[in-house]
């Protein structure tokens, strides 16, 4: 097997591909565009998927390749492991209704025995077993064992086996997207056979995935699955895993991704990676949610930390390296040191914007540090008092009653606090009562949540829905400028802009969004230019009732999903704006005058107030 630095890796597969008439489109941003419902792009196919659909390619072509990022954080709590990333690339190659399984099944193999060196007689494949959905793929195993696969090689697996997706690849929790079977592609590890019968699909880990090639013949409806009118190829590859394995590691870690950021900690803390399960751990997650840090800040659509959304998983992801760091008993400025070998060493060549925006970069992380330095301390001080609390009533009580049971679990009030007062995201709470063996009242927390923000959201006239004082023919009129203004600023600010709080009155609107600096002139001039401008189109304004998870997966903007009804109104004014929101607004963008903001100051740390009126 021929062991690759990440650079040789990357070059080669786009190499191999680009001689076979591949176009490399290179990677697109991170930040999902609402057509699929998910924050962030989590597999390497997903910005393909309208060409997938039978749209052409705005490049004409039918034969792509790139390495596309990926950011997943739905086992986050995994992270820590030797194997799980937040951050993560797909090596990943596309035929538009070209080349299928002949052409494919080839090149894969070749791949993999020619450019990294793999053992024919080695390499292990699964296809799919067939279904009511779709045949047995007797195809592609016929074409495995011409190139040279042995037949006891290639095993048939249905959609699902042992409990686990296999050889059915579909988006889940989606409709109208592309899916099909696939056949996976695997390598024996240095582990032993767990049994006779252990093949791909087994979990003790004697079989290492190396990618696979999607089939892309059906289109997933809500009534079953379609045919395509073109047959695709989707090829997915993951790069850190395939990295790690071929030069011989057991541990991403050790992979050169990130062994220059592990010798940044190593070296300022004076602790050896891996001589301790505590402060391996801890150096593994400042890494990776460093990295993950550095490609959201600085990606094509970057966006900053906040407490909705995308930006909230980035500034989780940040507070949660800072009280690592803790553990190492350095500063958080070392966070800073390890964003900059990502930046200059590790993706300087594959992300040339890293290095443009560096200096951004940091000046966001460093910003986020400083914001949560200046309560962790105080907010650590808190947790160790609940805490130390319980302790001391559980001993009080036992002393009283040797039956009685110890209380574990740290009050939803007390988690509330925490996240209000001292910045912790409820996760960190959560994080910190689990390495102390308690758990949250998460109920708790919702209830005193909601209460807050009831709280929050009344105003002297008395509170209406969304935000109105009252429900007059001027106020419906500002509520529908206000959705206008929202969308204007992800176009001028960044796509991170959100409302952070809205005031609507007879007389004029207010807005609060978060924004790091104080408005150019020429921004605000921009903003009036936008909404005015869609005044003037004449857009309609519609409604329409939907469940709340489509309505997400239709990209209306929508804070706090669970804590919408099932059903709820999405109002939608042409290509400007969808918003989940309870109404009232005008017919018609035609009925609002014309837009004018009267001022724009600051009204906290990092959020900023627009008000306007319409004329």
């Amino acid at each position: 097997m021929n062991k690759l630095t990440s650079k040789q890796l990357r070059d080669a597969w786009i190499k191999f591909y680009e001689e076979r008439g591949h176009l490399n489109i290179g990677a697109v941003s991170l930040i999902g565009d609402g057509t699929t419902g998910v924050m962030f792009n989590v597999a390497g196919m997903q910005p393909l998927m309208p060409y997938l659909l039978g749209k052409k390619h705005p490049s004409g072509k039918t034969r792509l390749t790139y390495i596309q990022g990926c950011v997943r954080t739905v086992d986050i709590d995994e992270v820590g492991d030797s194997s799980h990333c937040t951050f993560f690339e797909m090596m990943g190659n596309w035929s538009l209704g070209d080349y299928f399984k002949e052409e494919k099944t080839k090149w894969s193999f070749d791949f993999l025995t020619n450019v990294l060196g793999f053992d024919k007689n080695k390499i292990v494949t699964s296809v799919f077993a067939g279904n009511e959905d779709a045949p047995r793929d007797e195809e592609t195993a016929n074409l495995l064992q011409k190139c040279g696969i042995l037949p006891e090689n290639i095993y048939f697996l249905g959609k699902k086996a042992n409990g686990k997706e296999n050889n059915w690849w579909e988006l889940e929790g989606t409709t109208g997207t592309p899916c099909g079977p696939d056949n996976e592609w695997f390598y024996p590890s240095t582990k032993e056979k767990c049994s006779p019968n252990c093949g791909p699909d087994c979990d003790c880990g004697a079989y290492v995935e190396i990618g696979n090639d999607v089939y892309m013949q059906y289109e997933k409806t809500k009534e079953g699955y379609i045919p395509l009118k073109n047959k695709n190829v989707d090829t997915g590859f993951g790069f850190d895993r395939l990295l790690m394995f071929i030069n011989g590691y057991t541990d991403v870690y050790q992979t050169d991704l990130f062994s220059g950021a592990i010798s940044v900690l190593e070296n300022t803390s004076n602790i050896k990676y891996g001589e301790d399960e505590k402060t391996t751990r801890a150096m593994r997650i400042i890494a990776d949610h460093t990295r993950t840090a550095v490609m959201l800040i600085g990606d094509k659509d970057g966006i900053v930390p906040s407490n909705t959304g995308a930006g909230y998983i980035l500034r989780r992801l940040i507070r949660r390296a800072i009280r690592l760091v803790r553990v190492l008993n350095i500063s958080s400025d070392v966070i800073l040191d390890v964003a900059k070998v990502f930046i200059e060493k590790v993706y300087n060549e594959a992300y040339p914007l890293l290095v443009k925006n560096e200096e951004y970069i940091t000046s966001e992380l460093d910003k986020e540090i400083k914001k949560f330095e200046a309560t962790l301390n105080s907010g650590l001080k808190e947790f160790e008092k609940t805490i130390n609390g319980i302790h001391r009533k559980n001993e009080f009580m036992k002393s009283k009653d040797a039956s009685y049971k110890e209380e574990s679990e740290i009050a939803g009030k007390v988690a509330f606090r925490l996240y209000d007062t001292f910045g912790f995201p409820l996760e960190i709470t959560e994080e910190l009562a689990k390495e102390n063996g308690f758990t949250v009242d998460k109920d708790g927390f919702e209830k005193a949540f909601l209460e807050h923000q009831e709280k929050s959201k009344a105003v002297s006239k008395g509170e209406f829905k969304s935000g109105l004082a009252d429900d007059n023919e001027m106020t419906i009129m500002y509520h529908t400028a206000t959705h206008l203004l929202n969308s204007a600023l992800k176009k001028v600010i960044g796509p991170s802009s959100h409302q952070m709080g809205s005031n609507i009155t007879s007389e004029r609107l207010r807005f609060d969004f978060p924004c790091d600096h104080k408005l150019e002139e020429s921004e605000i001039k921009k903003l009036e230019e936008i909404v005015n401008g869609w005044i003037k189109e004449e857009i309609p304004v519609t409604r329409e009732e939907m469940k709340k998870e489509d309505a997400a997966a239709a990209g209306a903007e929508h804070q706090f999903l669970d804590r919408y009804p099932d059903i709820v109104s999405v109002y939608t004014i042409g290509n400007a704006s969808k918003e989940i929101c309870t109404g009232p607004h005008v017919e018609n963008t035609n009925k609002l005058g014309h837009f004018k903001i009267i001022k724009e100051e600051s009204c906290g740390s990092g959020i900023r107030r627009i008000k306007a009126i319409l004329e």
